[in-house]
């Protein structure tokens, strides 16, 4: 009896670290690729390709693909930043390639279960509940596309939602750590994924709010970080087969779009493999108390340079 036991105790074990193994690049290879992809950027910007006066410039561009690659994937707001950026200058597009053994593995499992019309294995049960809580964002970006808006001017409202979220942040991440993602089950993982909603407001994260209702439901820092990487690659993915059909098959790039279109989008290929990297890393040891002083401290400062006169709370 106790033979058996421990060998069911071994087969649970084995389910669960085949599942959530956490496998991950080389480092070596992530810098290096990162590396690459960040000087071709950098010459590109240098050598004002594909630009065209009056418009965004190669190397607003490059600071762009730069911000949007390292916030997207931190719990900080990938959206407020990249409204931030050009309004305190003054100025009026990865996760696949990090996760391709886990996105293989899981549409793997996610077709093997269609076809036998049952779920039987812990990677088809993660597949489906990525399949479901993709479902909530996919609906949310068909109804609109344009970032919930308010009576008060962006830069203010991305501070209070900074704020209010890094706060969220913080009390959900004194939970305890008991679970991994394949202990989440369907609801949670739906519920989770209705969260992501809530990013349309710039200032909230994507990320954030996946991660803050992950840890709310008492999932250790690393499977709350790596299932809302998990999520993000349906929505972006989705996001790019539409904006691609819709901007680039139906209509035409603008004239002088192109040139910063390729640096935005290698810069934000480069800093967001060394942000994935760097942050997973952190996670397997250390809270997100950064990330939350982080945003607290962003939004204090926004709210000092409105206060001041320095730029206005509106665009």
């Amino acid at each position: 009896m106790t033979a058996s036991l421990a060998s069911v105790r071994r087969v649970g074990a084995t389910a669960v670290t085949a599942a959530e193994s956490g496998r991950r690049l080389r480092p070596k290879l992530v810098y290096g690729v990162a590396a690459l992809l960040l000087l071709i950027a950098a010459i590109l910007a240098a050598a004002d390709v594909g630009e065209k006066a009056g418009r965004l410039s190669d190397w607003q561009a490059f600071v762009l693909g730069v911000t949007q690659g390292l916030t997207e994937l931190l719990p900080i707001s990938s959206s407020g930043h990249l409204i931030l950026v050009p309004w305190i200058a003054d100025w009026h597009y990865l996760v696949v390639a990090y996760f391709w053994e886990d996105v293989v593995r899981y549409l793997r499992a996610w077709f093997h279960s269609v076809r036998q019309r049952a779920v039987t294995t812990t990677d088809e049960r993660i597949s489906w509940w990525i399949f479901a809580a993709t479902i909530p964002a996919a609906i949310a970006g068909a109804v609109g596309e344009e970032p919930i808006e308010s009576h008060l001017g962006q830069p203010y409202q991305i501070a209070i939602f900074l704020a209010v979220f890094a706060i969220l942040l913080w009390l959900a991440d004194r939970l305890p750590q008991e679970r991994r993602i394949g202990q989440l089950g369907f609801w949670p993982a739906f519920l989770i994924g209705v969260s992501q909603i809530l990013a349309l407001m710039p200032g909230v994260s994507r990320s954030g709010i996946t991660i803050t209702t992950g840890r709310f439901y008492r999932l250790d820092r690393d499977a709350a970080a790596r299932f809302a990487f998990l999520l993000l690659i349906p929505i972006v993915f989705g996001a790019v087969v539409y904006k691609g059909i819709k901007h680039v098959l139906l209509e035409s790039l603008p004239a002088g779009s192109v040139g910063p279109f390729i640096v935005g989008t290698l810069a934000a290929a480069a800093v967001g493999l060394v942000a994935i990297e760097l942050l997973l890393g952190y996670l397997r040891r250390h809270d997100y108390t950064p990330f939350v002083i982080y945003r607290l401290v962003l939004a204090a400062a926004i709210l000092i340079v409105i206060a001041s006169g320095w730029r206005s709370a509106h665009f």
